[in-house]
């Protein structure tokens, strides 16, 4: 048998028990990827939610003590802090 009696040979066709019994597949299937999907939605909030809570219960604090010494004139400088250009008095 060669290709070209293939492509000229029709579809035969798909008795009607067949064809329901498939669509009554695809509809479970169907119904258990939208639950599926319902889940996903459900837990992927519910993690987003739970990062707000765990980073709302933190407090940060930061304390900083910065002790300086320059001879002459050089560019010691804190980021952060208070800046007021020059040496350090101290």
């Amino acid at each position: 048998m060669d290709c070209n009696s293939c492509k000229n040979k029709p579809a035969e066709p798909v008795p009607y028990i067949v064809h329901e019994a498939d669509m009554a597949r695809q509809e479970r299937t169907i119904k258990r990827l939208w639950i599926a999907l319902i889940i996903v939605i459900l837990l992927f909030a519910g993690s987003n939610l739970a990062w707000v809570v765990y980073e709302s219960q933190m407090e940060t604090v930061v304390t900083q003590e910065v002790e300086q010494q320059a001879d002459g004139d050089s560019d010691i400088s804190f980021v952060g802090g208070d800046y007021y250009g020059g040496e350090a008095k101290g």
